[in-house]
């Protein structure tokens, strides 16, 4: 066993027009934008896939062109999330999960499911939700993970509902909503959004090497100790773990950028 998992940093999409001469050179095509970015990049979420489904062709023309050990992860649909009652997603989750995601093989990273902010933790129905889950698709793992933002999450009881479904928090830094830094899976899912335009790789140098530690400190089986967790008297399995980190920030035309930045420091 290696003594430490895989770091992968992104950000958020491949198209998006700012970055049009300043991430991508003028000279670039549009259609080959993804190629550019998956060979300075590890790592990609889909978040098209929020609002819409996409044919088996996508996903297969997806796969081919970007290179071995690229990774996407995939934003799950807001029909699935945005619903009074999450134990009645099964359908949708199954809908979702069966569009032809698979055929990107072992470039399909972690799923994950984002909540809106007024979304409360019921502890039952959150549960059943993530019993619907489906952990193989095809012969395919699936590793699953939420973003939840609404305060009643900061409880114990929520990564303990996570840990023993097998799906990852995702910690969120932002300025608005709750930071849960509890690991409760094999891997880590973080998503940095306090990033600026301002400065050339969305954050100082400083900040970076934080937070390259604290992904190095995730991947080698530890724990950050210098980030908020609702559950601090459950200690995490000393193992290594697969980490994916993603800047996303308003405005977001460093993000490629601070991505970048940010693997070559957790790569030292």
């Amino acid at each position: 066993m290696s003594a430490s998992g895989q770091i992968r940093t992104g950000c958020g999409g491949w198209t998006f027009e700012p970055w049009r001469g300043v991430f991508y050179p003028d000279t670039l095509k549009q259609k080959d934008e993804l190629n550019y970015m998956s060979r300075r990049l590890r790592s990609i979420e889909i978040n098209g896939t929020y609002y819409s489904s996409f044919k088996p062709d996508s996903w297969r023309k997806w796969r081919d062109e970007t290179p071995d050990g690229f990774v996407f992860a995939v934003k799950g649909s807001r029909f699935t999330t945005n619903r009074r009652v999450l134990a009645e997603a099964g359908e949708s989750i199954e809908k979702f999960m069966t569009q032809g995601m698979t055929e990107l093989g072992a470039k399909l990273g972690p799923v994950f499911w984002q909540f809106a902010p007024t979304k409360k933790f019921d502890p039952d129905d959150f549960g059943a939700f993530l019993a619907l889950l489906p952990r193989t698709v095809d012969g395919v793992k699936i590793r699953h993970a939420v973003e939840v933002r609404h305060d009643s999450f900061c409880t114990p009881a929520f990564p303990a509902l996570l840990r023993e479904h097998g799906v990852a928090n995702i910690y969120a830094k932002h300025q608005t909503y709750p930071e849960i830094a509890d690991v409760t899976a094999d891997f880590v899912y973080a998503r940095l959004q306090t990033g600026s335009d301002d400065v050339e790789t969305a954050y100082a140098p400083a900040e970076l090497k934080a937070w390259a530690d604290r992904l190095q400190t995730w991947a080698g089986g530890g724990d950050p100790d210098d980030l908020p967790r609702v559950d601090p008297g459950h200690a995490p399995a000393k193992a290594p773990r697969d980490v994916f980190a993603y800047i996303i920030h308003e405005g977001k035309v460093r993000a490629p950028h601070g991505a970048e930045a940010l693997q070559k420091l957790a790569d030292q």
